[in-house]
């Protein structure tokens, strides 16, 4: 668990910031998109500050135990990873938009998904029978 947490904030914290100061950058990057209009900039810098966010609650859940807290946490990362792959698999397969790290990120969206699924499966108690 505690790697899925480090691995999320390493890649969503810089994201995230490169969102909010230069969105245009991770669009062209993501979707091979030029030409950039105002509203997509700023709902660009919206997703950023929510994926910023996501990287910071990581970040500071890494040590947390197994709490509610930090279950809840993996729950929103399974979401947000989930709805990711499906959304920029409809970008470059269905509206042909793909930039340089489309696929890459589909791989990384879709490796944090199963990781995510793995860390929310019950274990069972060490010493119990």
């Amino acid at each position: 668990m505690r790697r899925l947490l480090t691995v999320t904030t390493a890649i969503e914290v810089p994201t995230g910031v490169l969102l909010l100061l230069q969105p245009s950058v991770v669009l062209a990057l993501l979707f091979g998109w030029r030409e950039i209009g105002s509203e997509t900039l700023l709902m660009a810098r919206v997703a950023g500050a929510a994926v910023l966010g996501l990287g910071v609650a990581s970040w500071l859940a890494q040590d947390d135990g197994h709490t509610q807290a930090r279950r809840g946490l993996l729950t929103g990362l399974f979401i947000y990873n989930a709805v990711a792959v499906v959304l920029l698999v409809f970008a470059g397969a269905v509206l042909q938009t793909a930039g340089l790290l489309l696929w890459p990120a589909v791989l990384y969206h879709v490796a944090l998904t199963a990781w995510s699924v793995d860390c929310l499966r019950p274990r069972p108690e060490r010493g119990r029978r």
